[in-house]
């Protein structure tokens, strides 16, 4: 079965002075959508019938080698990372397209810092966010500034950053230095003694 990726055109959004939305150009915008749309079609969701596709673009500084996809486009492939939902008889236990995505990406090498925006997709005429676990996930790799385009069913989309999915979020740069944390439990520890 071959599906049809609708055309994404950055026309939807007001873009930025030098023609960027987000700093990302409308040819990344295309094969970001069409990669999370085809990621969605390779979800594995016989429980919830809910196909969810994800598609992370890298940043062009990026030096390690990707991973290969199998689908070609105008912009390399090569610098996107896909994942879809993947499902279990045990609901708990399934992974949503993000993390999927994500896990794929760090396993290859990749860290924050590497990525310079998200594609989500569904099957529903509304747009669909990543959920409350996925955006804590993505978090832990994503600039706050990140933006994270979530298209409908139809190809039309909307953006917004990772700081604004996550206000106030819990990221690493949150933590103190190690060193100050080990500090400061062992005097805890000494003063319980």
């Amino acid at each position: 079965m071959t599906t049809i990726s609708p055309s994404f055109s950055p026309a939807e959004a007001v873009p930025e002075k030098d023609g960027l939305i987000h700093g990302v150009s409308a040819e990344e915008l295309q094969v970001l959508g069409e990669q999370c749309f085809d990621a969605k079609t390779r979800a594995y969701c016989p429980y919830s019938l809910f196909r969810v596709g994800a598609s992370l673009l890298l940043s062009p500084s990026v030096t390690l080698t990707p991973i290969p996809t199998s689908t070609a486009t105008t912009y390399p492939a090569s610098h996107i990372i896909t994942g879809g939902n993947v499902e279990n008889a045990s609901y708990p236990v399934g992974t949503c397209a993000e993390r999927v995505a994500m896990g794929t990406a760090v396993l290859a090498g990749y860290r924050s810092g590497s990525f310079k925006a998200v594609g989500v997709t569904t099957d529903i005429a509304d747009f669909c966010s990543p959920c409350g676990m996925c955006r804590q996930f993505l978090r832990e790799f994503l600039a706050l500034d990140t933006p994270i385009f979530m298209f409908n069913k139809e190809g039309k989309w909307i953006v917004r950053t990772m700081g604004e999915l996550l206000p106030l979020s819990f990221g690493p740069d949150v933590l103190p230095p190690r060193e100050e944390m080990r500090k400061a439990q062992e005097e805890d520890k000494a003063k319980v003694a």
